[in-house]
């Protein structure tokens, strides 16, 4: 005999067999329609993924997408979702065909942003004691969800990004980012310049980070309001910003290239962070 869960799920899911079922359009072939944009919409992949997503009011869950082995350990998920929320029911054949590539998680939901902050909304709203993330021209998806992992683990208080850096709502850097992309409230808008000008004005101490720098990150004492500031990796940040701010850099071996960005964001946040005094 069915448990009373099991009831419940069969009667609170959708099962669909056909690939082809327009329901399904929004998550057919995520991984090339990632780079097309989604009018303020997104995919979360993975139950940790999902977890953060439904615990962020910024957020709304438009539709679940679930491998048929995976429901009865989402109980307590779709259990949080709203009743107009479909959850669609599908065989690994199925789950496969629509995602274009194999999914291993078999856990795929729509998302939608509300409406964006600002950069000057979120400066604004920052407490007297905050540490923001600067980015500069971060254009890979990776780099980005582990950008974002890092200021989770050393809560940094938001992330501003200039214009040309990647959306850290693509499919990957929110699965990179094991859902930090959904926690750290971030702006992603205008130039470098004008943001360093919003974060100066605020009363922010900037640390442009650079192998190049004139200080270690071990010798700077950062303020009360301090900002990282990193660039791409290869060209880094622009010279004429640098000869303007107070520049550091990671203590390394001279033997070898400098490290990944995302790696350093990581060394860096940690020595920045209210978890150094510790």
């Amino acid at each position: 005999m069915a448990s009373d869960d099991q009831i419940w799920l069969d009667h609170r899911t959708i099962r669909i067999d056909d690939p082809e079922d327009a329901r399904l359009v929004p998550y057919r072939d995520v991984r090339e329609r990632d780079l097309v944009g989604r009018e303020g919409r997104f995919i979360a992949e993975g139950k940790v993924v999902l977890n953060v997503l439904l615990a962020n009011a910024a957020f709304a869950v438009e539709s679940l997408l679930v491998l048929e082995n995976r429901l009865a350990g989402l109980l307590e998920q779709i259990c949080l979702c709203p009743d107009d929320v479909p959850v669609y029911c599908v065989s690994r054949h199925v789950m496969d065909a629509i995602a274009g590539f194999p999914m291993h998680r078999g856990i795929l939901a729509v998302g939608r942003r509300s409406t964006p902050c600002s950069t000057s909304q979120l400066i604004d709203a920052l407490p007297e004691k905050s540490l923001a993330v600067v980015l500069c021209g971060i254009s890979n998806h990776d780099n980005m969800g582990s950008i974002f992992r890092n200021a989770a683990a050393f809560e940094a208080d938001c992330i501003l990004m200039d214009k040309t850096s990647c959306d850290p709502l693509y499919r990957k850097a929110i699965r990179v980012s094991v859902g930090a992309a959904l926690k750290v409230p971030f702006a992603r808008e205008g130039s470098i310049e004008e943001i360093v000008g919003k974060l100066q004005r605020a009363g922010f101490d900037i640390y442009a980070l650079s192998p190049s720098g004139t200080e270690t990150i071990y010798t700077a004492q950062p303020g009360a309001r301090t900002a990282l500031l990193l660039g791409t990796e290869g060209e880094g940040l622009p010279k004429a910003l640098m000869q303007k701010l107070r520049t550091v850099r990671i203590p390394m071996s001279q033997e070898f290239d400098s490290l990944n960005v995302a790696t350093a964001s990581g060394i860096a946040l940690s020595r920045f962070s209210r978890f150094s005094a510790a």
